[in-house]
């Protein structure tokens, strides 16, 4: 994927859709890792991917052997009790019987899988390694595993060893059939795995070295050699499978359209802002974070109902006289007609976060409360970007957490989640910083959040001068811990020239505070 250059948050983004999609779990997080091969937590709903890069073959290749991975880490999440260290036999083996059991069951539920899953058998086959380079015990037990998920072995065993793997294989086989067909589940499965070991005459601690296809300086596979691999997964697993379409799963057709689109998106994306260091904006990289801690599904879910009518541009109000008459209202007190009213949220706005170490004990609900702003903007599809600033290695730094032009997505949510708290409030450096990005853009409101006094505040008001100059109205929100302490903070924010100031004590009132700027801008 380097000739590509997808970006691992595009990656991971797509990566967290297809695993919450299917294992039908909401909360389950992605990430990449530098570990060799891909592991799943299931306590913390957590599956950790090798980079596609590490995989061989081309771009399509890689992409397609990196969503197969996806699936079966989904399917453990969604049918596995437990899963061990592949370390040693025991869990090895136990893994290898979940992953034909999960394969199963998954199928019922993924039919169109089975191509792709033909496809990435063949490359493990061309991965595993030759038995004759593998010492002691642990050949007999990659033998095992050769011979019960691949259908052959590559290499040669000891005619008593060679037996002992057929009916290990055999018999896990029907042990899978009986899982199944009982429903039993990891748990019961797990107490099958000493009678596989007997047959194997091993020892359930028997070390099980690392067989993955970045081992070392790597392999060259052909297209020759995938197709003649390609021929011999077809006929050990016609019996699985069914009769299989070579021709289909060299095209991958039905994974190449969404390649495709995936491919487009890059482009538009490096195009976007996602690459800005070059004036003085980063953007958070790393991939290993939950963003669901920063999820208020509640408060999102309120937000969106409340503000619902926006979404088709049209506000019931009430009024002296028309057409609709309501008696309710009528009773209350209250204007007793209704009428439709046309609403448009036509404004742009940038968002600036303050994220200076004041806010530390409360960052948490701070980004829940920014983050349900900004899905409420997406859902209503008014065009915003997000920015924050905190202070990194004792410099000032502006992060990009959404541009403009890219929806609001899961890899934004990683990208404000990942930002801590430090520092002070210079607030002029980092409107210099991104003084480039808004005089391109021009926005219509920029609206910073922050919780103190600016460091330098005739610097501050200067830089709110010159954008103004640009016709970017200038809107900050001072964020206090109580009532008396936020209209503080938004008093001394009107002397530096901002034209509005609002304050907000209760950090879940700054979404209605930032659409209501909207609603009368």
């Amino acid at each position: 994927m380097q000739s590509l250059q997808l970006r691992n948050d595009t990656l991971v983004e797509i990566a967290t859709f297809l695993a919450r999609r299917w294992s039908e779990k909401e909360k389950v997080i992605v990430e990449f890792s530098d570990k060799k091969e891909n592991t799943t937590k299931l306590k913390e709903n957590k599956i950790s991917l090798v980079s596609p890069e590490k995989y061989a073959g081309t771009d399509f290749e890689k992409y397609r052997q990196f969503r197969v991975s996806i699936w079966y880490e989904s399917m453990r999440i969604k049918f596995c009790k437990k899963i061990l260290s592949n370390d040693h036999a025991f869990g090895f083996i136990l893994n290898t019987l979940e992953t034909r059991r999960v394969e199963l069951l998954g199928r019922k539920v993924w039919r169109g899988m089975d191509e792709e899953l033909i496809f990435n058998y063949t490359y493990a086959w061309l991965y595993r390694p030759q038995l004759g380079n593998i010492l002691g015990k642990s050949r007999i037990v990659e033998a095992f595993y050769q011979k019960f998920l691949l259908g052959d072995i590559k290499g040669e065993l000891q005619p008593s060893f060679a037996e002992r793997v057929a009916m290990a294989s055999v018999r896990a086989k029907e042990i899978i059939v009986e899982t199944i067909e009982k429903k039993y589940d990891t748990e019961w499965l797990e107490k099958k795995i000493p009678e596989i070991l007997s047959i194997l005459n091993i020892d359930a601690l028997t070390t099980v070295p690392l067989a993955v296809p970045w081992k070392g300086p790597g392999l060259m596979i052909t297209p020759q050699d995938f197709a003649k691999a390609l021929q011999k997964i077809a006929q050990n697993k016609e019996a699985d499978f069914g009769k299989i379409d070579i021709d289909n799963i060299l095209s991958g057709k039905d994974i190449a359209e969404e390649f495709k689109v995936i491919k487009e998106e890059n482009k538009k994306n490096e195009n976007k802002g996602l690459g800005s260091e070059s004036i003085g904006i980063q953007v958070p990289g790393s991939t290993n974070v939950d963003e669901t801690k920063i999820y208020d599904q509640d408060l999102i879910s309120n937000l969106k109902t409340k503000f619902k009518e926006w979404k088709t541009s049209w506000k019931e109000q009430h009024v002296i006289s028309g057409e609709e008459f309501d008696a309710e209202s009528y009773i209350e007190g209250y204007k007793p007609f209704v009428t439709d009213v046309k609403k448009s949220i036509k404004s742009k706005i940038v968002i600036l976060l303050d994220h200076s170490s004041s806010i530390t004990d409360q960052q948490v609900q701070y980004k829940k409360a920014t983050l349900a702003l900004c899905e409420v903007l997406s859902f209503l599809k008014i065009k915003f970007s997000v920015f924050a600033f905190n202070t990194t290695q004792k410099q000032v730094v502006c992060w990009m957490v959404k541009p403009e032009d890219v929806k609001w997505n899961n890899a934004s949510a990683k990208r404000l989640a990942q930002i801590e708290a430090n520092g002070g409030t210079p607030l002029a450096d980092v409107y210099q910083k991104m003084y480039s990005v808004l005089k391109s853009k021009k926005p219509d409101i920029f609206l910073t959040l922050s919780d103190g006094e600016p460091s330098d505040p005739d610097a501050v008001r200067a830089m709110v001068k010159s954008l103004k100059t640009l016709g970017i109205k200038m809107v900050a929100i001072g964020v206090g811990h109580d009532t008396f302490s936020a209209t503080t903070i938004a008093n001394n924010l009107r002397y530096l020239g901002y034209e509005k100031t609002l304050a907000v004590s209760r950090l879940k009132d700054i979404p209605n505070r930032v659409l209501a700027v909207l609603e009368t801008s």
